[in-house]
C-alpha cells in the first residue's frame, strides 16, 4: 500500500493535469460550462425548497430564520453530492478506462485519485456558491466552517474507499453498476438530507444510525445551519471504519489490477 501511495505523489502532476483536462472536456462545448456543477444542485435545492419548506420548515429544531429548512437542504446537498459522484463516477471508472489502460503505463491507482479531484473542484464551487447564499439570505458565515476540512477528509475517504471497490468489483460483474444506481437513490431517502431524523418514527431512528452518511451529512447540517461543533465521538468512529475501508479497497484494487486489464 506505501508503494502505491508513493506511485500516486510520483504521478502527482499527471494526476493534476488529467483533472484540468477532464474538467476541460467535460464543458467544452457548453455556455455555461463549469457553472454547472453549481446550478445543477442548486436547482435541486430549489425544487425541495419550493415543494417542502412550508412542511418541514416548522420541524428544524432551533432554526429561527425564514430561510432555515433551504440552508438546511444546501448544507445537506454539500455533503451528498461529493459522496454520490465520487461513488457514481468510480463505478465505471476502470470500465471507461479501459483503452487507456492497455495502451499507456502509468500506475492504475491514479485513476480513482483523478475522479476524487475533479469531485472536489467540483464541490468547492458549490461550497463557495453555498457560502455566498447563506450571506445573501442573512446567514453569514461562522468560526464553525473550521470543521469543513475534517468533514471534507471524512466524506472522502469514505467515498473513496467505497467507490473504489465497487469499481473493481464493477470490472468482473457488471450488474453492480446497474443495482448501485438504484442503492444509492434508496440511499439518498434514507439519508435526512431533505428532511429531519427528528420526524422519523422510532423504529426508522434506529434504522438510520447504520447509516455512515447520516453522520457526515448530520455533521455539515451542525456546522452550516446552526454553527455549533460536529458530534466527535461517531465521526471519530467515522473516520477509523473510512480508513479501514479504504486500506482494504486498495488492497482488492492491488490484487485485481493485472486480471483487470485482461478483462477489460
Amino acid at each position: 500500500m506505501s508503494e502505491m501511495m508513493r506511485s500516486v505523489w510520483r504521478y502527482r502532476h499527471f494526476i493534476l493535469s488529467s483533472v484540468k483536462n477532464e474538467l476541460k472536456s467535460r464543458f467544452a462545448r457548453s455556455k455555461l460550462g463549469a457553472a454547472w456543477m453549481v446550478l445543477q444542485p442548486l436547482a435541486q435545492v430549489a425544487i425541495y425548497s419550493v415543494v417542502l419548506s412550508r412542511v418541514m420548515e416548522a420541524k428544524l429544531p432551533g432554526a429561527t430564520s425564514k430561510y432555515a429548512y433551504s440552508i438546511y437542504l444546501l448544507a445537506g446537498m454539500l455533503a451528498w453530492s461529493l459522496f454520490v459522484e465520487v461513488v457514481q463516477r468510480s463505478l465505471t471508472l476502470f470500465v471507461d478506462s479501459g483503452n487507456l489502460m492497455k495502451k499507456i503505463f502509468f500506475p492504475r491507482v491514479c485513476l480513482p485519485f483523478i475522479t476524487v479531484g475533479t469531485a472536489l473542484v467540483g464541490n468547492l464551487f458549490l461550497f463557495v456558491a453555498t457560502v455566498f447564499i447563506f450571506a445573501i439570505v442573512g446567514h453569514p458565515p461562522t468560526i464553525s466552517l473550521l470543521w469543513l476540512p475534517l468533514l471534507f477528509a471524512i466524506n472522502v475517504t469514505f467515498s473513496l474507499g467505497l467507490g473504489l471497490l465497487l469499481g473493481v468489483l464493477n470490472v468482473f460483474v457488471r450488474d453492480i453498476g446497474q443495482v448501485m444506481a438504484v442503492v444509492l437513490q434508496l440511499w439518498f431517502w434514507m439519508t435526512p438530507v431533505v428532511y429531519m431524523a427528528n420526524i422519523l418514527g422510532d423504529t426508522f431512528r434506529h434504522i438510520i444510525v447504520f447509516n455512515p452518511m447520516y453522520y457526515i451529512v448530520s455533521s455539515y447540517q451542525d456546522v452550516l445551519l446552526y454553527g455549533q461543533a460536529p458530534h466527535l465521538v461517531p465521526l471519530g468512529w467515522m473516520l477509523a471504519g473510512s480508513f479501514v475501508l479504504l486500506a482494504l479497497s486498495l488492497l482488492v484494487f492491488r490484487r485485481a489490477a493485472p486480471e483487470m486489464v485482461d478483462v477489460l
